[in-house]
């Protein structure tokens, strides 16, 4: 049986073989992709923030 490490890299090694290689990233995809990472982690520690002054009575 093998070891979970040896496990993982053959996982990872088959994924890589299978799947295409990626074509080149433009510009314009890379900021929209910045961006949505950016409002996404913003959403989330308003949401959280919001929870917590629910939680502690504050609103």
């Amino acid at each position: 049986m093998n070891s979970v490490p040896t496990q993982l890299i053959l996982v990872l090694t088959s994924l890589l073989l299978i799947l295409p290689g990626v074509e080149a990233v433009e510009a314009g995809d890379a900021i929209a992709l910045l961006l949505g990472v950016v409002l996404s982690v913003t959403g989330i520690c308003a949401c959280l923030g919001i929870y917590a002054r629910k939680r502690n009575g504050q609103i």
